[in-house]
């Protein structure tokens, strides 16, 4: 028997998963949680096979939930169930220790065989996920930050403002906040914090404190 974890912040939505997936012979639903920082203590209480993983939850999303789970309970492994299917939000999921990424319009079916998969430890993806991911990996250069993107990058590192960071490489904070968004996308993330630390994963920037 599988057990599983659901977690979706729309009681219908995460109700209807529930009993779909609790009817099925193999698989057993041993908890539900409504954001990220409550499937940590149920995740904790139920010691689940597969967590099924909404992204966008209030309290704590669905990514730093993953990873949180990653570190603390590394033999659970996390489908993330989502609508949102950006850059950003995949490579964020990914990164942050995700087994597989299905869309919301898969099939109940499908679905099930997916949690199936992924309690064998396999990685499951929808279609346009992987198409993504693959487009990524084909084309590294052309998602590579640019210098001037490194720069104010290098900036944000520094603890400066957009503003300051404008005034000392002399253009304007509008510009500064272009090119912020760009790394984002580049780097599949969200804030200047992970921006940060993403970066210097990659060897972009010095590690912290030199």
């Amino acid at each position: 028997m599988i057990r599983v974890v659901v977690v979706d912040d729309h009681p219908v939505v995460r109700g209807g998963l529930v009993g779909w997936l609790d009817a099925q012979d193999d698989l057993s639903v041993v908890g539900e949680a409504g954001d990220g920082l409550e499937a940590l203590a149920v995740v904790a209480g139920t010691t689940p096979d597969v967590v099924l993983m909404d992204l966008r939850m209030p309290r704590m999303d669905g990514a730093t939930a993953t990873e949180k789970l990653a570190a603390s309970h590394p033999g659970v492994r996390v489908l993330v169930l989502t609508t949102y299917d950006t850059d950003a939000d995949i490579v964020r999921a990914v990164e942050a220790g995700a087994t597989g990424y299905l869309l919301k319009d898969v099939p109940l079916p499908q679905l099930a065989d997916a949690v199936r998969a992924a309690a064998r430890g396999e990685t499951v993806l929808a279609p346009p996920v992987a198409a993504r991911l693959v487009s990524r990996m084909r084309a590294p250069a052309a998602d590579a930050p640019t210098a001037r993107e490194l720069e104010v990058l290098r900036g944000v590192a520094r603890g400066l403002t957009n503003a300051e960071i404008g005034r000392e490489l002399f253009i304007g904070e509008a510009t500064v906040k272009t090119h912020l968004l760009r790394v984002f996308a580049k780097l599949g993330v969200d804030d200047r914090t992970r921006a940060v630390l993403v970066a210097v994963e990659r060897g972009l920037l010095p590690p912290l404190g030199r």
